[in-house]
This record gives C-alpha cells, structure tokens and sequence, in this order.
C-alpha cells in the first residue's frame, strides 16, 4: 500500500509542480519584460486561466473517478462510458470558454480593474489564453485518464515536457522575437498541446482500457461526474475568485503596486498549493479502486499517507518563505520598486501562514469526492472559496487594511480545517 502511495503521488506532485510552472514562468518573464504594469495585467487576466484549469480538472476527475469505481466493480462497459462523458462536457465548456474570449474578455477585465495601458496588455493575454481553452481541458481529461489506466509515468511526463517546453517558449517568444505579453500567453497556450502529443501514446499501447466510442448522452450521468469532480473546479476556482477579490481590495487600498505586489504572492501561492493538489490527485485512483472494493482499511491507511505528507512539506515550504523572502521577491521586481518589494514580503510571512490548513482541505475534499461523498467535498470546497473568504477578506481589509487582506487567506483555511476534521473523523474513520 505504501509503495502504491509513493508511485502515485510522486510522480502526479512532480507533474502539478511542472503544471503550475505555466503561469510562475510567464509571471517570471513578464515582470522582466514589462515590468509593473505587466505583472499588475497578468494578475488580472489569471483568475480566468484558474477556471478553465479548474474545469478541466473537475471533468477529468469526476470522470475518472467513476471510472476507476467501475473498473474496480468490473464494470468495464460502463467504465468506458465515463470517458465519452468526459469528451461530451469537455467539448461544451471549450465552447463557453471560446465564446468568453471572443466577445466578453473587455467587460471582465474593467469589473477586475483594469485600466489603460494594464487593461490592453490584459486584454492580449487573456484572449490568447481563451482561444487555447479547448487544449487545457481535454489535456486535463486525458491525464486525470491515463493515471487512473496504470500510467501515472506517461502522465507525469505529459505534464512535466509541457511545462518546460512553455518555459523555454516563454524566454523565446518574449525576448528573441519580442512578442510581449502575447507572447507570454501563446507559449503558455502551446504547453497542453506538447503535453497531448506525450500522452496520447496511452492510446497505442495494449494496456489502455479506454477509448472514444459511441454513447448515448445521459444528463443525470453528466451531472454525477460533475457532482464527483466539483470540487476540483472550486479548489482551482478558488485561487481564481480569491484573486479576483484581493485585486479588487488592493486595487482600492494602494494602487497598482500592490496588485502586483499579489501577483507576486499569488503565483508563488499557485506553485505551493500545486503539490497539495497533486497529493490529492495521486490518491483518488487509489481511494477510488478502494472504495470499489469495499476496501475501508485502505482507505485509511491512503488518506493518513497523504495527510502526514503534506504536513512535512507544509511546514518545510513555510519556514523556507519566511526564511528568504526578501531574495524571492527581489527575483521578480525588476524595476527594484522598493514599496512592491515591502507589500510582497509582508504578503509571503502571513499569506502562507494557511499552508498547512489549505493543504487538509484540499486533500480532504477529494478524499470525498474520490469515495462518491461528493456533497462534503463540495461543502468544504465552497466554504474556503466563497462562503468564508468572502466575507472574511472584507472584514479584516476594513479592520486591519493590507494586513488583512493577507491574513484573511490563513483564517479562513483554519476555520474549514477545523470542520473538515469533524467530517472527515465521522465519515472516514467509523467505517
């Protein structure tokens, strides 16, 4: 059990921690190329890279997760059946996304904040980045696929070429050619498509027990996939409606500087919260094949895994912010402004504060969901997302301004962690 538990998350922390690079290597080279102003625009744009990521994730692991529970049942019709589902919603959302960019980004991008010179380097990212939606989705489908078919290798190295390869894009496209923040964007739309290229050879190898056929679509089927994969969507969601609010507050409290000062905070924050939702993927194969099986030891003995992990990095990544702060926030202020270089520090000792809490409830809610309990999942999920950090924010902003904002992230995650325990002790532990 335990060796299974060190393949699967190993290799699925490796590919998140490369997955998430997209957007620290575009927040690197644009904070090089254009300074405040493109950090403050990338920062405004990303919240809707955080919903479509967030989309692809909720199909790709709703839709595996009923896959696996009807391998491990021997359902392997059935099984199959999930994938086309996947397809079918992957392809209707694509659309919506498409749409978005083709003639709301201006809208979304003034409520957000954006003005003048920030709101035309956003409006390129964000359009660019809309266009590529279709690619971010089913490459979410097809990973969350193949680490449930055996493959949790091709999967990660899906994810890690794609990452790198938008990495050394970024560098091309921004300062050889020159393409600026379009740049940015179009390199960070190629990596899903590098990445399908990788793990479309699941498809050609005998193992692979899915593939596209036809199926007659059903709504309820549809909506329990996306009820088992929700809280995937609001995890990912989240980062994106957190951003949306603090932009908004530090918007209204100190400027642009301190909207790119969270840029800073955030995109780090994306990085961080990446290996826990890698640990959390890396178990739902295992819980789901468990669960399948009626196999309760196994689902304890993989949920405490995973628990005890994440509070080894948690505390480590913790210490090591605090500890260089200064010199991470000095790779990214490039114009040496030194009241961004104030605001950002300030930011990485109390925002990361929560890491250990939002590392819980994150694992915990796709333990969940993972195990068909998808209403806790989604309690949990929308508690630190919406119901909490909503409210939270505002109040501290207005008490204890910046400081606040900062802190809010931390209180939150501590307040659902606490009911998390109690749910996740009745619901998990008394089988």
């Amino acid at each position: 059990m335990f060796k299974t538990f060190c393949k699967y998350v190993s290799l699925n922390v490796l590919g998140m921690i490369a997955l998430s690079c997209y957007i620290l290597a575009d927040t690197f080279f644009v904070s090089q190329g254009l300074g405040t102003n493109g950090l403050t625009a990338l920062n405004l744009a990303i919240p809707i890279y955080s919903f479509i990521h967030g989309t692809g994730l909720m199909i790709g692991m709703g839709a595996s997760s009923k896959f696996s529970i009807l391998k491990g049942q021997n359902e392997h019709d059935r099984a199959n059946q999930a994938f086309m589902y996947a397809l079918y919603l992957g392809t209707f959302f694509a659309i919506v996304y498409v749409l978005i960019g083709l003639f709301f980004c201006e809208p979304l991008l003034a409520l957000f904040g954006a003005q003048d010179a920030v709101m035309d380097l956003s409006l390129v990212y964000l359009r660019t980045i809309l266009s590529f939606s279709p690619f971010f989705i089913l490459n979410n489908i097809v990973l969350c696929f193949v680490r449930n078919d055996g493959s949790p290798q091709l999967s990660m190295t899906g994810m890690i070429i794609g990452s790198f390869s938008n990495i050394l894009l970024d560098w091309v496209f921004i300062f050889p050619c020159g393409w600026g923040m379009f740049g940015a964007a179009f390199a960070t739309g190629l990596a899903p498509i590098i990445s399908l290229c990788i793990t479309s050879m699941h498809f050609l190898q005998k193992k692979n027990t899915f593939h596209v056929s036809r199926c007659t679509f059903s709504m309820p089927q549809a909506l329990q996939i996306v009820s088992m994969g929700l809280p995937s969507l609001v995890t990912e969601a989240a980062s994106g409606i957190v951003i949306i609010l603090f932009n908004m507050l530090f918007m209204h409290l100190d400027g642009n500087t301190a909207v790119a000062a969270y840029g800073i905070v955030a995109n780090i924050s994306l990085v961080v919260l990446s290996v826990f939702t890698g640990i959390a993927q890396g178990i739902q194969p295992i819980l789901s094949k468990a669960y399948g099986q009626q196999n309760h030891r196994a689902l304890q003995k993989t949920y405490g895994y995973a628990i005890k992990t994440m509070l080894v990095y948690a505390i480590f990544v913790f210490l090591f912010l605090v500890w260089k702060s200064d010199g991470i926030t000095t790779i990214f202020n490039s114009q040496q402004n030194e009241h961004l270089q104030v605001l950002a520090n300030q930011g990485i000792v109390l925002y990361f504060i929560a890491c250990p809490f939002a590392g819980f409830n994150i694992i915990t809610s796709i333990t969940f969901s993972s195990t068909q309990l998808t209403v806790y999942g989604q309690i949990l999920s929308l508690l630190r997302s919406l119901i909490l950090i909503v409210p939270m924010a505002l109040l501290l902003a207005f008490t204890l301004s910046i400081p606040g904002v900062w802190l809010s992230f931390p209180v939150t995650e501590i307040l659902v962690s606490l009911y998390g325990f109690t749910l996740i002790k009745k619901n998990l532990y008394s089988l």
